[in-house]
């Protein structure tokens, strides 16, 4: 009888598929939220059968400091950057009021900019800027989450990569107990961790998945990235998707994938890279 129940169990697990998905996400960002959801992550979920309507709120190198002014001034300085059926539209000069309220977003990711992201003294105004946007959102169920950035890579040279010590593993290390030691007390419980996935697929690959020291590289890098997100918005195991760009080989996405699905695994574990 066990016997009979288990295997059941495996059969509901494994051959049942879970219901399709239409999952609203909104980024309040920059171009690092550029790099992860404007490219690959809708056709990611549209191929195991999801849907996504995302959003960014962008502006480039914007910090929590800026976002928490331009929502209490109202400033339209916003790129609203949307897709909605694989259509990707863009809005110039928008508030980020109207941006939050433009849907009932089901998730909303907030993030710091790269640069900032392993310096606490920087967040101050983590907790103001989420519970303003709250106040703002028309879904009283949505949930907040983190957008875990990346390291630079380590032949980066800029001024922004001197707090770290020129250090692709210190930086990372140092976003890493940032978010451990800032998110908790504003009441942000998941992440979703690029970070993480980048620096898996870059010990595979190698140091190659910027295309200019901190942005993402427009194909490897930028795939790894949505593959993340695709696994943490929707709840199914990325490795294995069936798509990829034509700009890729079937072994690097599934290097991609795999990365993903594994900085995921970490991250649920509530574990990260140690140097």
């Amino acid at each position: 009888m066990k016997r009979t129940l288990t295997f059941l169990l495996f059969y509901l697990l494994v051959f049942i598929p879970l219901p399709a998905k239409v999952i609203k996400v909104l980024a309040i960002g920059n171009s690092f939220s550029q790099d992860g959801v404007e490219q690959y992550l809708y056709e990611l979920a549209e191929a195991q059968g999801d849907s996504l309507i995302i959003g960014n709120a962008y502006i480039g190198g914007c910090s929590i400091d800026r976002h928490y002014k331009n929502l209490l001034t109202g400033k339209a300085e916003y790129e609203y950057r949307k897709v909605v059926g694989g259509i990707r539209s863009n809005k110039r000069k928008v508030d980020l009021q109207r941006i939050i309220r433009d849907e009932q977003w089901d998730i909303i990711s907030l993030q710091q900019a790269s640069h900032y992201s392993g310096l606490p003294k920087t967040f101050a105004n983590l907790a103001q800027l989420k519970r303003l946007v709250q106040s703002y959102t028309t879904n009283l169920h949505v949930e907040f989450v983190w957008h875990m950035t990346w390291a630079y890579a380590e032949d980066y040279n800029s001024k922004n990569f001197q707090a770290y010590d020129n250090s692709q593993h210190k930086m990372y290390t140092a976003i890493v107990r940032t978010m451990q030691n800032v998110l908790p007390a504003v009441g942000i419980k998941r992440v979703i961790p690029s970070g993480t996935a980048i620096q898996l697929a870059r010990y595979r690959l190698g140091d190659t998945l910027n295309r200019d020291g901190f942005h993402l590289s427009l194909t490897i890098g930028r795939y790894t990235a949505a593959c993340t997100w695709c696994e943490f918005l929707t709840g199914r195991i990325v490795d294995g998707n069936k798509y990829w760009p034509e700009t890729m080989t079937q072994e690097d996405a599934e290097t991609c994938q795999l990365a993903a699905h594994e900085a995921m695994f970490m991250q649920q574990q509530g574990k990260y890279l140690s140097f």
